[in-house]
């Protein structure tokens, strides 16, 4: 069941041109839609394949990229599925995306466009300024658990995205009422790292991709990584896992590509073959090597199955926390 109250969704939109060319019916180049703001997740990773299908010449056109901003993603999700039988539109997804439609009582979920690949997975990081007197995860979770609504804690994603979903399943974890978590959200990561660097907050939690260059500056300080492994991105392989901790939670976040609703299955399949060979390419395994991502690929049918589930994955968290 979704919110009652109806928000408006305010959409502002930062666009930036691979090519001028108008697409039509038998046009080759096609529009990319990021659900949020430049430098964030989204945007790293809708870039990235963009790159790559573009040097590759997998499309055999150009892209343009639009970075949809407003509602966590709830807003660009409207844009697409207003976009019905336009074949020559995608759009990143993922968790935060299917949690914004649900917290700002969107009209459409992430199942009313058409599922084409998951791309890849990562873990979050808890991140914290560098002047912080947190040291380590303990230290850190000490004092939430002494006073949890004391602590700030920063996330880029709406209620029911990764980066909220992360703390309060931390939370109920480290004995914490998820619902006593004093959570702030940001949309996106550098909206979220301005409020790290200006001390707005305490903590954040996010992926670690966005953060690479602050971290390397020692601008924050990175306090764990809730994957069940180490990251084998390099500025964070020596930071321990939330399991190295003690404490028994590992969490990943992932991102895909949906198109607008009614377009042919042609089409479609067409779409899904671009995505598998970018996916092949060596390209983008060195994207997934230079961001620290995980290889998690799958498409069509298989890729819808797995939205259902995160559907009710995240439905279910904000039931619990009674924000839905």
């Amino acid at each position: 069941m979704r919110l009652v109250v109806a928000l408006l969704l305010v959409t502002s939109v930062v666009s930036t041109a691979a090519c001028g060319v108008t697409r039509g019916d038998d046009s080759r180049d096609i529009l990319m839609i990021i659900p949020n703001s430049p430098g964030g997740g989204y945007d790293q990773t809708g870039r990235a394949a963009v790159d790559v299908m573009e040097e590759g010449d997998i499309t055999g056109g150009s892209f343009t990229v639009d970075n949809v901003i407003g509602a966590g993603g709830a807003a660009a999700m409207t844009e697409v599925v207003g976009e019905a039988g336009d074949e020559h539109t995608m759009m990143m997804v993922g968790l935060g995306v299917v949690g914004s439609t649900y917290s700002f009582a969107s009209t459409y979920a992430v199942l009313d466009g058409t599922p084409l690949a998951q791309l890849m997975s990562e873990p979050e990081v808890i991140l914290v300024p560098a002047d912080s007197p947190y040291e380590t995860i303990e230290q850190f979770v000490a004092d939430w658990k002494a006073d949890p609504g004391s602590l700030a804690i920063g996330g880029g994603s709406s209620p029911g995205g990764p980066d909220h979903l992360f703390p309060m399943q931390l939370a109920a974890e480290v004995g914490i009422d998820p619902n006593d978590v004093n959570y702030v959200s940001y949309d996106g990561g550098g909206p979220l790292t301005s409020a790290l660097l200006g001390a707005k907050i305490d903590a954040g939690f996010s992926g670690p991709a966005e953060f690479i260059g602050q971290v390397e500056d020692g601008e924050l300080r990175v306090l764990a990584v809730s994957g069940e492994e180490r990251s084998p991105q390099e500025t964070f392989a020596d930071f321990p896992t939330l399991i190295e901790s003690g404490i028994d939670l590992a969490f990943l976040n992932w991102r895909g590509v949906l198109a607008p609703p009614e377009i042919s299955e042609e089409r479609r399949a067409q779409l899904i073959g671009y995505l598998e060979e970018m996916h092949e390419s060596e390209a983008w395994q060195e994207q997934l090597a230079t961001y620290g991502w995980i290889d998690d690929f799958k498409t069509g049918d298989e890729f819808t199955a797995f939205i259902e589930e995160q559907d009710d994955r995240v439905s279910g968290t904000l039931e619990e926390l009674g924000l839905i």
